[in-house]
């Protein structure tokens, strides 16, 4: 070796081992195993990799030969994390060695407080440098792969991961984990049962008493067998629940565990009646537990640490209340100190263990077990007022007695009206009418009529005289009433008369109520009901009927000349997306009252969705002024915005239609619409009046959509098959498959209309599969009727399906299915399409071509035309588009056609012609040695049935030649 070769051999060496000290992986350390681990904690020496996308390299463990490899792993499951672990395994005994890789999904340890880790499958696969595969073993509650270790062997591992935490992963000996899981079910058996007999029992003893305490306990025992069931993986053994569910029923146990926990508290100390803010305060916060209980199904994780915090507030301010009311002597409080020690015991264990303060394998069943505890001293102290008969005294009530006290309990105020005498009373012993001129109130009913609303006074009036001249019937009557502060307030009256020995009306008596609370609610729900919570505009409902009430008016005045208006902001959801909804709902703001700031009185302006506001016009009613007040909407939409340092500019397209004498609202608000949608196609910013021809624009996308989806059930796709011809004999050598739509209503739809609606919303996919699936039955009918195996069928591929892992599958499956030879199917894709991405579309045409499958490279001469790239690919056939025949004046086209027909043989490819419109064509291609041809000229595509009958024909021909 001279001096050269060997001062090269030396620099490739150095660059060698400068690359491999680079490489992050060779930090990575194997963990040696030898026969007597038992558990191997492998997190410390785990190196993950974030966001590395679906196909991961990485640099293995140096082997036991010391060489360092790379090795590449493609993700394995649909929705890739990008996610990756790397570890190694050292075997460095002389026997073959089993060992269990075991990722926990869900560790109480560490899992956090504020934005908990619920768990989830954390190893979707795992792929080694060398040797046996994993096995994925059986099990509900974590991920398990068995692995194989030979003697001295030294083995890189990726792991794909399932989700961004890995909190746990252990090497077990088989058996040692056996026993360890065995071990642990059999306590956690235990504490179940003892937690269902103690809910059981707790709800019968519900059911035989009545005081609030008792159902309250009862929740709390059910509450936390749940929680357990879900802790102790026994739920899923009773309710079947899907991948990614876990995370939902968790939270929603933490949220019932805290709810019922604030709801015994309150049901056992009762609190309502020590004090009504603390009452108010309780019912509050059970309510946003109770939303939080919603949120659950939506957003676990936040649920989850809301319930946690309100865990952690309800075990401090429970301690705060039990004291209080301790050092007061109450008996309830004191029975609980105990129970309510260990609760604050188990909370501050609970805390250390989510923060990863305590961390070992028995604290998350020793907390389950401790809930249970918990329950049982509640049971217990709960059963000591069951059985101590605390109860109310049995005596028996007069009815009168029974009376005063249903009112007493209604905290209503009392109405008396001595109709003799003529005196009032009001008053009542709470707070009903606090603030009323109550004394003012007690004497004449005219006294009444200065503190009476002005427009409630002649009914008030009237309803007393009514009553006197029937004698019979109920007052139920709600008014106003003016407190000292010269405020009102509506009060429900509810009466009714007393009559004397005479048949006359002596008393009227009944209760008085203030209800100006469900009054301003009921207020509230009729504004909310018909204007937009955000710019407090009429909604699309008022909107219409004041459309409609305007459109009466209209009919009967010639002056009254409406112009119906639609606004949509041009980009709305780019805003959205750009600044968030907070800038987004800002923006709405800013431009509601721009454009309010535009009407008058007359006028009338509503927000229709969420970008579109809607407008009358009735102030202006020539055309040239209805044309300005449009300018000028647009230009008031068009100022600048000025948010955060930043100006924001939007358009809007305008839409506008005058009132007809046979318009109806909602034909009105539609020619609006239409003309907004048509401003919106010319680009936006714009202002266009309705056109009679705007109602036959199109056929809705929407609407096309959703026929399209309805098209596979109603089997109106099917396939047309234009032939493919050999040009020296001008003999069918195969057939190109194309889609058809057969719509009812429109009939056929062009594949250039519908296959873009299907490439957006992903119906392509779906539309593929039946091109391919339809295709390949109808090639083995026609091959096994004629007898020719060489009879082929091409099937375009859309970018969907390139994508896709299963594309490889599907081949398969079809050829496999309708038994056909895999060259006579041929797949054609675009250049455009194998551009998107060359290397992964290089790697997968690679497989296709080794499963024998024929591929195409069509509209070739449209797209990149790179001869790099094109001598990368696998292709065998190339299809020149129809553009290069149609042009004949042209006089390069002899030379581009003669060079690239000369290009793709010198490689290789076959050539089909697309296009071919003259017998002169056909001589030139012929003379240049291409091989195929596929043009109106040879045959339109044909029907199925067409196609099997030309078939039949020629094999019977075929026959009698023979």
């Amino acid at each position: 070796m001279g001096l050269a070769a060997r001062w090269i051999l030396s620099l490739a060496f150095v660059l060698v081992a400068l690359v491999v000290s680079a490489s992050p992986s060779l930090a990575l350390e194997a963990v040696s195993i030898s026969r007597g681990d038992t558990a191997i904690d492998m997190l410390p020496a785990v190196d993950v990799y974030r966001g590395k996308g679906r196909a991961f390299q990485v640099a293995t463990v140096p082997g036991a030969d010391g060489i360092v490899r790379r090795i590449e792993i493609e993700a394995q499951s649909a929705q890739a994390s990008g996610d990756w672990a790397v570890f190694a395994l050292a075997n460095n005994t002389d026997k073959q060695i089993d060992r269990l890789v075991v990722a926990p999904h869900f560790r109480l340890v560490g899992s956090g407080v504020v934005w908990p880790d619920l768990g989830s499958q954390r190893i979707a696969s795992i792929t080694p440098s060398q040797g046996f595969a994993l096995e994925r073993q059986p099990s509900t509650d974590a991920d398990v792969f068995l692995v194989t270790l030979d003697p001295g062997a030294i083995v890189t591992f990726v792991a794909e991961l399932a989700s961004p935490n890995l909190p746990d992963l252990r090497l077990w000996e088989p058996n040692a984990y056996k026993d360890t899981v065995n071990a642990f079910t059999l306590y956690r058996g235990i504490v179940l049962g003892i937690a269902g007999l103690l809910a059981v029992f707790l709800t019968i003893l519900f059911v035989v008493k009545g005081s609030a305490m008792f159902p309250a306990t009862a929740s709390l025992a059910w509450a936390v067998l749940a929680y357990i069931c879900i802790d102790f993986d026994f739920w899923q053994k009773l309710v079947p629940i899907l991948p990614g569910q876990e995370r939902v029923w968790r939270a929603g146990t933490e949220v019932s565990l805290a709810f019922t926990l604030v709801l015994f508290l309150f049901a056992y100390l009762n609190l309502n009646r020590w004090h009504g803010v603390l009452s108010i305060f309780t019912i509050m916060w059970l309510a946003a537990l109770g939303t939080v209980g919603v949120v659950a199904a939506f957003d676990p994780v936040v649920a989850s640490g809301i319930a946690r915090i309100s865990l952690a507030a309800t075990a401090a301010l429970g301690l705060g209340i039990i004291g209080t009311l301790a050092v007061q002597r109450s008996d309830r409080a004191i029975m609980l100190i105990p129970t309510w020690c260990l609760v604050i015991l188990w909370v501050f264990a609970g805390w250390s263990t989510v923060t990863g303060r305590i961390d070992n394998d028995i604290i998350q069943p020793a907390l389950g077990g401790g809930l249970v505890l918990i329950v049982l001293l509640i049971g217990f102290t709960v059963m000591q007022h069951a059985f101590a008969g605390g109860g109310f005294a049995q005596g028996l009530l007069s009815d009168l007695e029974r009376r005063s006290l249903a009112l007493a309990g209604t905290g209503d105020a009392i109405f008396d009206w001595d109709v003799s005498r003529d005196r009032i009373f009001a008053g009542a012993d709470g707070d009903t009418l606090a603030g009323m001129p109550v004394g003012t109130m007690n004497g004449p009913a005219r006294d009444w009529l200065p503190v009476l609303h002005p427009d409630d006074r002649d009914r008030f009036k009237v309803t007393l005289d009514t009553i006197l001249e029937h004698r019979r019937g109920r007052i139920i009557q709600d008014f106003r009433l003016r407190d000292e502060d010269g405020h009102y307030h509506w009060v429900s009256l509810r009466a009714r008369p007393v009559l004397g020995s005479d048949g006359e009306v002596v008393r009227c008596v009944g209760t008085l109520k203030d209800v100006t609370d469900a009054k301003k609610a009921e207020e509230r729900l009729l504004h909310d009901a018909l204007h937009d919570q955000l710019t407090g505009l009429p909604n699309r409902e008022l909107f219409r009927d004041r459309l409609e009430a305007i459109g009466v008016l209209a009919m009967t005045r010639s002056d009254v000349q409406p112009t119906i208006i639609v606004i949509d902001l041009d980009r709305f959801k780019q805003v959205n997306d750009d600044f968030g909804i907070a800038t987004g709902d800002t923006i709405l703001l800013t431009i509601g009252r721009r454009l309010k700031r535009l009407l008058k009185p007359q006028d009338s302006l509503a927000r229709l969705g969420s970008d579109q506001f809607g407008l009358i016009l009735l102030s202006e009613t020539e055309v040239t002024a209805v044309a300005d007040f449009a300018e000028g909407l647009r230009n008031a939409i068009k100022a600048p915005i000025a948010f955060a340092n930043r100006e924001i500019v939007l358009t809007g397209s305008i839409g506008l239609t005058g009132w007809t004498d046979a318009s109806t609202s909602d034909e009105a608000l539609k020619e609006a619409e239409l003309a907004m949608y048509q401003a919106k196609r010319n680009g936006g910013d714009s202002i266009e009046p309705f056109r009679p021809a705007y109602r036959s624009v199109g056929y809705g996308r929407l609407e096309l959509e959703s026929d399209l989806r309805r098209a596979f059930e109603r089997n109106e796709l099917s396939l047309a098959f234009q032939p493919i011809v050999t040009l020296e004999t001008e003999d069918i050598a195969g057939f190109e498959a194309l889609l058809r739509w057969e719509h009812p209503r429109r009939g056929a739809i062009s594949p250039a209309e519908f296959v873009p609606i299907a490439e957006s919303t992903g119906l392509i996919v779906q539309l593929g599969q039946f091109a391919l699936e339809e295709a390949c039955r109808r090639l083995g009918d026609w091959q096994r009727m004629t007898g020719d195996e060489n009879l082929f069928v091409s099937v375009n591929i859309s970018s969907r399906q390139l994508i896709r892992q299963d594309l490889i599958g599907d081949v398969k499956t079809v050829i496999e299915r309708y038994r056909i030879s895999p060259n006579s199917l041929k797949l054609e894709l675009t250049e455009s399409l194998v551009m998107d991405n060359p290397e992964r579309s290089a790697q997968l045409l690679t497989r296709l071509k080794a499963l024998g499958v024929g591929l195409s490279l069509d509209d070739f001469g449209t797209g990149y035309s790179s001869l790099a790239y094109l001598m990368g690919f696998p292709f065998d056939t190339l299809k020149i588009d129809q553009s290069f025949l149609k042009n004949n004046s042209q006089p390069q086209r002899p030379i581009i056609l003669h060079s690239i027909v000369t290009m793709a043989h010198d490689l290789g490819l076959k050539v089909v012609a697309e296009g071919i419109e003259s017998d002169a064509d056909v001589m030139q291609l012929r003379q240049l040695g291409c091989e195929f041809a596929q043009s109106f000229k040879f045959s339109p595509p044909l029907g199925s049935d067409q196609v099997r009958k030309i078939l039949d024909d020629r094999a019977v021909g075929l026959k009698r030649a023979s």
